[in-house]
């Protein structure tokens, strides 16, 4: 399969919260980084989302968003990944900036080349990914 996104967990559901419209689901990869989606009910049931399905979640790069040091305020989004910046590719506005997290996937980020000055991002650095369950796809094999 080919897609455009640069973030694509392969997992398994380890936690599924049903609610009236939309249901939680919790995705665990196989070296244990957990990545937290909103789906609709609807999706639930057409994709047959349950604890031990095998999935994807894809989030688009542009939908991340990182911190670096120590952070001063909480944030509501649900997918906060402490990982160490692997990689930073500058183009001519934009820097794509990889991260590794401790179960071995990788996070990719789009930020302006000004933010990545700002935050002091470099190789071997750490930083938080930042991206709200509600920007996460998910997918079933066919």
């Amino acid at each position: 399969m080919a897609i455009s996104a640069r973030n694509v967990f392969n997992g398994k559901v380890t936690a599924v919260t049903e609610g009236p419209i939309n249901a939680e689901v919790e995705i665990t990869t196989a070296g244990g980084d957990k990545i937290v989606a909103m789906v609709t009910e609807t999706s639930v049931k057409s994709l047959a989302l349950a604890v031990g399905t095998e999935v994807i979640a894809v989030v688009k790069a542009p939908s991340v968003t990182l911190i670096s040091g120590a952070p001063a305020y909480r944030f509501s989004a649900r997918n906060q990944l402490l990982g160490t910046v692997a990689r930073v590719t500058k183009g001519a506005v934009n820097s794509q900036v990889v991260l590794s997290l401790p179960g071995g996937s990788t996070v990719v980020a789009v930020v302006t080349n000004d933010a990545v000055a700002e935050l002091a991002l470099a190789e071997g650095t750490q930083a938080i990914a930042l991206f709200k369950a509600g920007q996460v796809l998910v997918g079933v094999p066919v």
